[in-house]
């Protein structure tokens, strides 16, 4: 599509007439000789003097019209616009922490055939299943155990992510829970980020038994920075050790952060859970939109040039011959 930048230029297109009409014209400075008697000459003669330095020419007079509003046409910009690019980008980033300490490998699941199954293999299932519906969002993944490790970080390559999701594995960040680090490593996470909706869903199926910030203070810390933790809760309350997961702690981690908690005693209840939180947590996206334009004013501009050029070119091959013509002349008659 064809557009000027900045058509209102094109208004100045009768200024070359007003000045045509109201300006005197120019007149060139000469000597010359003043005679009292030029007047009745004049009339002898039958001929009518014009003013020196004006010459009338019809093709100068149209050859600077064309040249003004080529220039005109050149200040205005014209360009060709292509077709709309749209780019959209994510206004949310979701973290999820996924507790795979060794008590993820209890085998008190089941699969949707009914066959047993261990918490992890469960969990990852739903988790996979979950990234694979956020397409719009840039997710990243922590997993804990002993320790907190960013197994992979916000992106919007999914396929990447779902690909480090199947390779983690029961036991590879240690034995123990260390839930407060990993609210703690997500803050770090998420404070790099620059959207507007920061949120995190921590699941994990045991208490805090290592961490270096008490799981308290971190989600603290996470409401001073506006994220939002959602807890899910896998475990058995009635277990001791490693194995009793502390509701209380994950309940009060997300009432701290404006999140929710949940308790997922089974696969259709981990399902359900994460059902919710995709409807908590509506997909939105930023659409940008970018129109590519290439300027042309280069070809009036051009045009003008040449036209200009070819002028005072050939006015000045003609000036040359008549001066060689006039002198043939003069030497004959001599």
């Amino acid at each position: 599509m064809w557009r000027l930048e900045y058509p209102w230029l094109l208004a100045a297109a009768p200024l070359a007439w007003a000045v045509y009409r109201w300006l005197p014209p120019y007149v060139q400075a000469r000597s010359a000789l003043r005679t009292p008697f030029f007047d009745t000459m004049a009339r002898l003669t039958g001929k009518s003097p014009s003013r020196p330095g004006v010459q009338a020419s019809r093709g100068q007079l149209w050859l600077n019209v064309v040249v003004w509003l080529l220039l005109l046409l050149a200040l205005a910009r014209p360009q060709w616009v292509e077709p709309p690019l749209t780019h959209t980008e994510p206004v949310r980033d979701i973290l999820l922490a996924v507790d795979i300490s060794q008590s993820m490998d209890s085998a008190d699941f089941r699969d949707a055939q009914g066959k047993p199954s261990t918490r992890w293999q469960a969990v990852k299932a739903v988790v996979a299943d979950f990234i694979a519906k956020r397409g719009s969002d840039r997710l990243g993944l922590i997993v804990f155990g002993t320790g907190a490790y960013p197994q992979a970080p916000l992106t919007r390559d999914h396929a990447t992510l779902s690909l480090l999701l199947d390779q983690t594995a029961v036991g590879m960040a240690g034995r123990n829970t260390a839930i407060g680090d990993a609210i703690g490593l997500g803050i770090r996470m998420l404070d790099a980020a620059r959207e507007r909706d920061k949120v995190m869903i921590l699941l994990t199926d045991g208490n805090d038994t290592g961490s270096a910030v008490p799981p308290v203070r971190a989600a603290r810390l996470a409401s001073d920075h506006r994220i939002v933790v959602h807890t899910i809760g896998i475990g058995d309350p009635q277990a001791s050790g490693e194995d009793r997961v502390d509701f209380a702690a994950l309940q009060s981690i997300a009432s701290a952060t404006g999140g929710r908690f949940f308790r997922a005693g089974d696969l259709a209840a981990l399902h359900e859970v994460y059902a919710t939180l995709d409807r908590l947590t509506p997909q939105e996206v930023k659409t940008l939109s970018h129109q590519p334009a290439r300027e042309y004013f280069w070809i009036p501009l051009a045009a003008a040039l040449v036209l200009l050029g070819c002028w005072h070119a050939i006015a000045a091959l003609r000036s040359r011959l008549g001066a060689r013509e006039g002198g043939k002349e003069g030497t004959s008659w001599t």
